[in-house]
């Protein structure tokens, strides 16, 4: 029995032993097949930061606004006989839009100056009556009395021939009114009477209206705190005004500015200022809204990188610099702009650094980076292209 016993616990520590051994053995075993796995490079797109003159701009939101507008309306009434224009035509001053039948105001003008002759004809007569009563009485054969009637009789048929001429020449400028002709050069707009019909001076829209476009004006508004910069470089010479589209990415023209209105607007705390262009292209249009840089200054040899490539942080600007080692360096930037995708660096970068300017948000101090080239840069989006860039 003793025998079994010992047996027994022989066995069992046996059987402890080899569990041990095997589990130390196991463990082993995997601790040398786990091998390190090295972190993948985050695909991102870079560019180096770049020295060149930087313009200085203020940029303000402004409305297009033509140079005149007239709405081209008849001043006689009359029928409608010929429209000479179509809708959206450029046309110059004096330029014939529409005639009005003019046979009536032509038979006036013939009846009045028919009246005119005739009044003349009577004048002639009482000067020549006039001439021989005068003679008369130079010789006893005709009273003062006489001579004085005569006088009074051809000053009063001087009188009416006046009077007939002017009426003539009134009628001659209402037989002017039945040519409509353009006031001003522009563009023709909708057309909103057919030919045939009866133009009454009273028609509230007229003929048509003709919008002045060349030359064209911008009006916007900066901020009260821009005015003293804009007044100090007024001072110095014209300033340049860029026009781009609503969303900055296409330039319009580029024009000067004109004027600074004369009040600060108190519920806004913004002032008015208009700027002329040229507009040669046609490609600013009435009541168009754009967006305007006014250039104040420009500054030479600036440091400017993508503005996509600047962050904010709770500690203010910063960028990723891609070290020699191709590691994400994040660095403070002062940045003293950012204007039509440009960000202009007044510290913290120097000319020939290469920065991120797209696919940060995976980055963080010491990431290693795998910037992209060719094709891939140029497919590359945002940061939605970048993520679908990943292996």
């Amino acid at each position: 029995m003793r025998t079994i016993f010992i047996l027994v616990i022989v066995l069992v520590a046996s059987a402890v032993a080899g569990g041990v051994w095997y589990i130390k053995h196991d463990d082993s075993a995997v601790a040398a097949a786990v091998v390190p796995v090295p972190v993948a490079a985050v695909p991102v797109i870079a560019a180096k930061a770049r020295r060149h003159d930087v313009p200085i701009n203020l940029r303000g939101i402004g409305t297009v606004a033509a140079t005149n507008t007239d709405v081209v309306r008849s001043q006689i009434q009359g029928q409608l006989t010929e429209i000479s224009f179509t809708e959206g035509q450029f046309v110059k001053a004096g330029d014939l839009l529409a005639q009005i039948d003019p046979r009536p105001y032509q038979a006036q003008i013939a009846q009045l100056a028919a009246n005119r002759d005739r009044d003349n004809a009577h004048l002639a007569n009482a000067k020549a009556n006039l001439d021989r009563d005068t003679k008369l009485g130079d010789k006893g054969f005709a009273s003062a009395q006489a001579i004085e009637t005569q006088q009074a009789k051809v000053a009063q048929l001087q009188a009416t021939v006046e009077s007939d001429q002017a009426l003539i020449d009134q009628a001659n400028i209402q037989l002017g009114y039945t040519r409509l002709t353009s006031p001003i050069p522009g563009i023709t707009g909708v057309r909103q009477i057919d030919v045939g019909n009866i133009i009454h001076p009273t028609d509230p829209n007229g003929l048509v209206v003709v919008t002045q476009i060349e030359p064209i004006s911008v009006v916007f508004a900066l901020p009260e705190t821009d005015l003293p910069q804009i007044q100090d470089q007024m001072a110095k010479g014209s300033l340049a005004v860029i026009a781009y589209s609503q969303d900055g990415k296409t330039r319009l023209d580029e024009g000067k500015l004109l004027l600074v209105n004369n009040k600060i607007e108190e519920a806004t705390g913004t002032v008015q200022l208009k700027a002329e262009f040229a507009n040669a292209q046609h490609r600013l249009w009435p009541g168009q809204l754009v967006s305007v840089d006014l250039l104040l200054t420009t500054l030479e040899n600036g440091l400017t990188v993508a503005g996509s490539a600047v962050q904010q942080g709770p500690n203010g600007s910063y960028v990723y610099v891609v070290t020699s080692a191709g590691t994400a360096e994040m660095r403070p930037v002062r940045v003293g702009q950012i204007s039509r995708g440009q960000a202009l660096i007044e510290s913290g970068l120097s000319g020939d650094e290469t920065v991120v300017v797209d696919g940060q948000y995976r980055l963080q101090q010491g990431s290693r980076v795998q910037p992209l080239h060719g094709k891939a840069a140029q497919e590359a989006d945002l940061q939605s292209a970048v993520q679908d860039a990943l292996p």
